[in-house]
């Protein structure tokens, strides 16, 4: 990075007369050790505005008025350099001195003896700009690889482990990592000034409550943050120790508290609502310990967001500890960017009837940002768990058996009411289907009518038939079970089924027999005979024409240690994509195969594009570079298969439906790609285990071949 440092008589001439020969004269060495070598300090002018510093001139008249300050006390300025709003660096100290710092200590290193100071010419209320944190970044990298003392990586506030407001909001960049280090990326201006101050305030008030864990203080919002906020709250409330989660007894500490924010008088409760507030997006109060027309609107609109009624005093009374609890999470409750806004509207009206009106004990807000995620998912199915008669204590959110019989019962009848709304709320959320003539969306309209439509149930028939099962255009339980979770109806016949075990006549013969038509087996297995965990599942010699001899065909799975995410690397994809084709050939497996390579774990959304998809960009060019006669294919969940198949190209899906409690079956649709769908594991026969897939008509044929 390159940079120019001011010397010191651009601002040296704008001081006095008596003082100007000393200000202009190059820095004076100091007569105490002073080596650098740790890092630097970030300060800033503390109270006030430099809004008045629009030019140049401006800034350098400044540097004066704080060596005039500064002189009598330090005999000089007391920075080693200054950066200005408009990104310029100047000499102060410059590389000869240090005392700027406080007389502290950093691992047995004198804070003036072994740091340079840095200020970034803001005060109290002025916003950080770009231009300033690119000077300050740039005059690190210099610091610490061009200057005659050079530093060390530490970034430190002046704040540390002392008791000051320095450096104000430049705080939540004054460490290591952020977007002032030259050894981390560029992110650019990030992070909320109130957020940060939050953070902050937090740390510094319950820094020693029992259990306390401090947050990073960023300006950036993330789970730590409101975690911190929950145990600020937990100490207000008189629990001890504190923890990072606001169960039951928090839950029952705000209820019994009976106090609404706009009545209440504990400042740090108050500060907490308001530090809740910022971090939720929403504008509070910037005098954080008074409860403001600001605070109080934000609270308005955000029991709004949630589908609650503020207006109405019993109900706002009722939701608060839900309304807290919702704001001491990630959730959102305003449309983020790829958010629906009939998905929000039916998000809203699950918080409205199931947790405002009917009270189901087991159920929280679910988030209204317009996404279908697992949360929403779980209210839908307590919603529809309620409207079919479900008894109150046995709402739990899930499908099982009692959930199954009703939907088999009152859910396969005529529907009317909260249930037809449920039931069409579950089709748009898994829309789009797919037809031969390609995409079709659920229409919003066909949600709220009580009445039957042809286009609901021209969708509900190209959904049917998109999934596999029955094309009824009714609402019989195999459809329900299909909207609702990843396996469907586990009871389905099926076509298809994949195992570890060999494929000898018998059981091929035996296969047949029971319906089966493919079979998937494994290319390879990376532990060696003797590992405790060998399974020995890999093909064997003659076992694939084995498997077509009993009228069978097979489709080929590689997966080496499918389970950890350290497998998922680009390199990875890269050796085991090359070492599948070999393994392939070998079996005489024929050109066009599809190979599906393994995710066997509920990898969430951020893993999805840090790991998962680099790794299968690597088995992508493995295969291309031994000439492309295989494709590849994807396992996993439907997040899995939808972000592999659009971001890497995949070109089947083998869904793991079974698992329908992955994050990433829930809340996701069938990929347009699928081709298999594992929806049970059960025992074949004794020893001998099956995972019953669903093979999808016109999808991948899989081997029916091979040669010698």
């Amino acid at each position: 990075m390159s940079i120019t440092i001011n010397q010191r008589a651009t601002w040296g001439t704008y001081a006095s007369a008596e003082t100007r020969a000393h200000a202009t004269a190059p820095p004076a060495p100091s007569s105490s050790p002073w080596t650098a070598h740790m890092g630097v300090f970030i300060h800033y002018l503390g109270a006030g505005s430099t809004s008045d510093l629009e030019t140049e001139e401006d800034c350098r008249e400044e540097i004066a008025n704080i060596y005039a300050d500064h002189r009598p006390k330090f005999d000089d300025i007391a920075y080693n350099f200054l950066v200005c709003p408009h990104g310029h660096v100047y000499e102060g100290r410059g590389y000869e001195r240090g005392e700027g710092n406080g007389d502290a200590y950093v691992d047995g290193v004198g804070r003036n003896t072994g740091f340079y100071s840095i200020v970034g010419m803001v005060r109290s209320h002025d916003a950080v700009g770009e231009p300033m944190l690119r000077g300050i970044r740039n005059l690190i990298d210099h610091l610490r690889t061009e200057a005659p003392k050079k530093t060390g990586a530490m970034i430190l506030p002046h704040g540390h482990d002392f008791d000051t407001d320095c450096p104000g909001d430049l705080g939540m960049y004054a460490r290591q990592g952020s977007t002032i280090d030259p050894a981390a990326p560029w992110t650019g201006v990030g992070g909320d000034i109130h957020v940060y101050r939050t953070q902050n305030w937090v740390n510094k008030t319950y820094g020693g409550a029992p259990g306390y864990i401090r947050c990073p203080e960023t300006g950036r919002i993330s789970w730590s943050t409101v975690l911190s906020l929950t145990q600020g709250l937990q100490h207000e409330l008189g629990i001890s120790p504190t923890v990072q989660n606001f169960g039951p007894g928090t839950f029952e500490a705000v209820k019994n508290r009976r106090s609404m924010p706009i009545e209440e008088e504990n400042e740090n409760l108050i500060r907490l609502y308001n530090g809740a507030l910022w971090c939720k997006g929403y504008w509070a109060s910037t005098d954080r310990e008074r409860w403001t027309s600001d605070s109080e609107d934000s609270l308005e609109q955000l029991y709004g967001d949630m589908g609650l009624s503020y207006s109405n005093a019993e109900q706002a009374y009722r939701m608060w500890p839900y309304v807290l609890r919702a704001l001491l999470r990630m959730d959102q409750f305003r449309k983020v960017p790829g958010g629906d806004d009939h998905v929000r509207t039916i998000q809203q009206r699950l918080n409205a009837r199931y947790v405002a009106e009917i009270g189901i004990p087991a159920m929280n807000p679910v988030p209204c940002d317009g996404i279908y995620s697992r949360d929403v998912q779980q209210g839908l199915m307590m919603g529809i768990q309620y409207e079919l008669g479900i008894a109150m204590g046995s709402i739990n959110g899930y499908f099982g058996p009692g959930t199954q019989a009703a939907l088999k019962g009152k859910g396969s009848g005529n529907l009317t009411g909260d249930l037809r709304y449920l039931f069409r709320s579950a089709c748009y959320f898994n829309s789009p289907t797919y037809t031969a003539g390609g995409e079709r969306g659920y229409l919003p309209q066909d949600i709220p009518i009580d009445v039957q439509t042809g286009t609901h149930v021209g969708w509900l028939m190209a959904f049917q038939q998109f999934s596999q099962i029955p094309v009824t255009g009714h609402n019989d339980y195999t459809t329900w079970a299909q909207l609702l979770v990843s396996s469907g109806d586990v009871s389905r016949n099926a076509t298809g089924c994949d195992c570890v075990t060999e494929i000898t006549a018998e059981r091929g013969r035996l296969l047949k027999a029971n319906g089966y038509q493919i079979v998937g087996r494994y290319l390879d297995e990376h532990l060696a005979p003797g590992d405790p965990y060998y399974l020995g599942k890999a093909l064997k010699p003659g076992e694939p024409q084995t498997i077509l001899n009993a009228g069978l065909r097979f489709f080929p799975i590689f997966q080496y240690n499918g389970t950890q995410l350290e497998n998922f690397t680009y390199d990875k994809g890269y050796d085991q994509g090359k070492k599948a084709h070999q393994k392939a050939v070998e079996h005489g497996i024929g050109a066009g195969t599809c190979i599906y390579f393994g995710v066997d774990y509920d990898a969430t959304d951020e893993e999805i594009g840090s790991h998962v998809v680099p790794y299968f960009n690597g088995v992508k060019a493995g295969l291309t570079e031994l000439g492309g006669r295989y494709t590849f294919g994807v396992y996993g969940s439907r997040n899995v298969c939808i972000r592999v198949s659009e971001e890497a190209g995949a070109r089947w899906s083998f869904v793991s439906g079974m698992s329908w409690g992955f994050s990433g079956n829930l809340g996701f649709p069938l990929p347009r790609n699928w081709s298999f769908n594992q929806i049970r594991e059960y025992d074949f026969q004794p020893g001998w285990g099956l995972d019953h897939n669903i093979w999808r008509e016109g999808g991948d044929p899989g081997v029916s071949t091979v040669t010698s």
